[in-house]
């Protein structure tokens, strides 16, 4: 199937929202593909705008609810390969039940300001992978794919990019340019009973930054800490830990305080 599948009644509903707004007068739509996954569909969207092409993925669920998610040529790529084995893992369930707060299988895509968490999980529907979307400056968006649907999303995603990705095009879709990292610490990933922490390290126009991810089966937050206030936060916890350790090794002692940071 040709990566060049503009639906022409999708493209006549978009005529008047492009009309609004000077970002999406800009943007040009290159190709769509449509996949049609147990009760959802899913729309692939290529596009193009000032800073170069770009990937929209959108889900809308047979309520008519509608999600989304963006990333770069690039993005889609690493993306690409991610599925692969994502698909040969949900291959090994063999249809077997698993316990919805285990953590199947998770991997991260960092991109700038932006970062994309894939995470394959179970409900009552059965298994499925939850792509997150997560960026500074951009709201939370995800959509979950069921696990019958991955190799058709991977194979999708080998023919748009295999006719539109050739280009660089890493900053296609931040709003503002990020401070390069060099040579950027390796992330971190902690899984405690039910619950799995992520330390991310990144870079904005604002500098560089450590985001620590609380994810657990249907929750996640997060909290971000700029790069010069690092030697606070380990100091702080440095002190608690001590205190824990001295009333374990001296129950009657009593400890004092640890300072409150300011």
């Amino acid at each position: 199937m040709s990566s060049r599948n503009v639906y022409g009644d999708r493209m006549q509903q978009q005529q008047p929202e492009q009309q609004q707004g000077s970002a999406l007068v800009n943007e040009e739509e290159l190709a769509s593909k449509t996949l049609h996954i147990q009760s959802k569909r899913f729309y692939l969207d290529v596009k193009q705008n000032r800073r170069g092409r770009f990937l929209k993925i959108a889900e809308v669920s047979s309520g008519g609810r509608k999600s989304r998610i963006l990333m770069s040529m690039n993005v889609a790529r690493e993306l690409r390969d991610r599925l692969q084995a994502f698909d040969e893992h949900i291959h090994t369930l063999n249809g077997q039940s698993i316990d919805s707060d285990e953590q199947l299988r998770s991997a991260i895509i960092s991109r700038d300001d932006r970062k994309y968490y894939l995470d394959l999980r179970e409900n009552e529907r059965g298994v499925f992978l939850r792509i997150s979307m997560v960026g500074i400056n951009t709201p939370r968006s995800q959509i979950a794919i069921p696990a019958e649907g991955v190799q058709e999303l991977r194979e999708s995603l080998i023919d748009l990019i295999e006719e539109f990705g050739a280009e660089d095009d890493r900053d296609s879709i931040e709003s503002l340019p990020a401070i390069e990292l060099p040579e950027p610490p390796s992330n971190k990933y902690v899984h405690v009973g039910n619950k799995n922490f992520y330390f991310d390290v990144g870079s904005n126009n604002r500098g560089v930054f450590l985001r620590i991810s609380e994810v657990r089966s249907n929750f996640r937050s997060a909290i971000t800490i700029p790069e010069k206030v690092w030697p606070l936060f380990r100091d702080n916890i440095k002190d608690f830990i001590d205190i824990m350790d001295n009333q374990r090794n001296n129950p009657g002692e009593k400890s004092s305080s640890p300072p409150s940071g300011n």
